[in-house]
C-alpha cells in the first residue's frame, strides 16, 4: 500500500516530540500550528479538492448508516480542521466540531466561518464536558479512534451516550485489524522502531472491540460492516431515558 509507506516515511522523518500517547492535547497542538501542518497530520495531504471529496464520502456514509436529518444537532468527535463539517453544516440544524487541539479549533473556526450553525469546541481529550446531557441527535467519530488508547475510545462512546437524546445515533470507525488491508497497516507501523513511533501513530481495532464498547455503554440496534480497510460500527441510544 504505497500511500501508507509514504505516510510512514514522513512520520519517521519528523523530529519526535517527547510526549506519551496519552498527551493528546500537547501532541495535536504541536502539529497544528499552521493549517497546512494540521491538514498533513490528519490526512497526509493539503489538497482542498481531495479534502472536499473525502468529506462528501463521509457524509454519504453517515447518510447510509445513522442518517443525516435537516433538524439534527450533530456532533463530531475529533473534527480536525472541519473537513466533514464543511459538507454537513449546510444540511443540518447545528453542527458541533469537538477537538482536543486549540490549533485545530482555530483553523476549523476560520474555515467554517461562512456557516453560522457551525460551532467549533475545544475539549480535554478524554470527555465531552462542554456538551450538555441529552442535547445532540447524532454523534460520529471518523478516522480518530486510531489515535486513541482503547480506554479513551470507550470513554468517548460513553460520553456520546450521555450527550445524545433518547433515540440519538452514534457512528464510529477505525482501521480493521482483521482485514488484509488493515493488517498491512498494523505490520507497517509495527516495523517502525519503538523509539521512533510518534505518539499519534495509528492503532487498529477489531469489530468485536467496537461492538463491545457500544453494547456496554447501553446502545441498541448495533450494526457493523467492513469498508475497505476500516470497520464501521453504529447504533442508537434507547428511546427511554436512562
Amino acid at each position: 500500500m504505497p500511500n501508507i509507506r509514504r505516510k510512514i516515511g514522513r512520520l519517521i522523518g519528523r523530529g519526535q516530540p517527547k510526549l506519551s500517547r496519552q498527551d493528546y492535547k500537547q501532541t495535536w497542538n504541536s502539529i497544528s500550528e499552521s493549517e497546512d501542518a494540521a491538514k498533513m497530520a490528519v490526512a497526509g495531504h493539503t489538497d482542498e479538492a481531495l479534502y472536499k471529496d473525502t468529506g462528501l464520502a463521509t457524509k454519504r456514509m453517515l447518510e447510509e448508516t445513522v442518517g443525516v436529518r435537516p433538524d439534527d444537532v450533530i456532533l463530531e468527535i475529533g473534527a480536525g480542521v472541519g473537513r466533514v463539517g464543511a459538507v454537513l453544516a449546510p444540511v443540518c440544524r447545528k453542527w458541533i466540531g469537538a477537538d482536543v487541539s486549540a490549533g485545530m479549533v482555530r483553523h476549523m473556526r476560520q474555515r467554517l466561518a461562512a456557516f453560522p450553525n457551525a460551532e467549533p469546541v475545544e475539549i480535554s481529550g478524554f470527555d465531552l464536558a462542554p456538551i450538555a446531557d441529552a442535547s445532540v441527535d447524532m454523534v460520529y467519530s471518523t478516522i480518530v479512534f486510531m489515535h486513541l488508547e482503547e480506554w479513551d475510545r470507550y470513554n468517548y462512546v460513553r460520553e456520546a451516550y450521555r450527550v445524545l437524546k433518547p433515540g440519538g445515533r452514534l457512528y464510529v470507525d477505525n482501521v480493521n485489524q482483521l482485514t488484509d488491508a488493515g493488517w498491512e497497516v498494523f505490520e507497517a507501523h509495527r516495523a517502525i522502531p519503538p523509539q521512533k513511533r510518534p505518539p499519534y501513530i495509528s492503532k487498529t481495532s477489531t469489530p468485536q472491540e467496537l461492538i463491545n464498547y457500544l453494547t456496554r455503554a447501553g446502545f441498541e440496534g448495533i450494526r457493523n460492516f467492513d469498508r475497505e480497510r476500516y470497520v464501521v460500527v453504529y447504533g442508537a441510544k434507547p428511546q427511554r431515558s436512562s
